[in-house]
């Protein structure tokens, strides 16, 4: 019984640290990351806590087996493993809510962030001359390119020319 009170007490103990970040959903972005470090935490710990819950359904269940009545035996372990994991799962949901809107939060200033840096002045001096450099190098090489055809279109001639230059009397 002793297990049930401080598993309880933790739930409320988490339960009251999810109201508590609930409160503060616009803060900045370092306060919003430590608030979901908790959150993250306080999963742990409920993730747990529905661990050894359903251990114990599972070895109560394994019990049933040895009695007569196995059907009502499993019933009941089964009501009771509802009555524990339900305010578990409950705690579960309100905590994926938070934690979704802050998520949410961060990656909307995080997109804010970089929609303002793609708008800063030198960012757009630095794309049109990345935009100039890659034009450069697309010229160049097409240059390039077109040399080479050259060069395997006079092969032959170049090659004649060669073989002309080239013969011993």
């Amino acid at each position: 019984m002793r297990k049930y009170t401080l598993l309880r007490s933790r739930l409320v103990l988490g339960f009251l640290l999810l109201q508590f970040f609930v409160g503060g959903v616009a803060l900045a972005n370092p306060a919003e990351e430590a608030q979901l470090d908790a959150l993250d935490k306080i999963e742990a710990q409920l993730e747990l806590q529905r661990d050894w819950a359903k251990y114990r359904w599972e070895k109560a269940a394994t019990e049933c087996y040895q009695n007569y009545w196995v059907n009502y035996c499993l019933g009941k372990v089964r009501a009771e493993y509802r009555k524990e994991i339900d305010p578990i799962r409950a705690q579960e949901v309100e905590l994926h809510e938070v934690q979704r809107k802050l998520r949410e939060s961060i990656k909307n200033q995080r997109d804010a962030q970089r929609i303002a840096e793609r708008a800063a002045p030198e960012k757009a001096t630095e794309r049109s001359a990345n935009q100039r450099e890659y034009d450069e190098k697309q010229k160049d090489a097409a240059t390039r390119a077109a040399d080479r055809e050259q060069r395997r279109k006079d092969a032959p001639k170049r090659a004649q020319e060669n073989k002309a230059g080239t013969q011993i009397d």
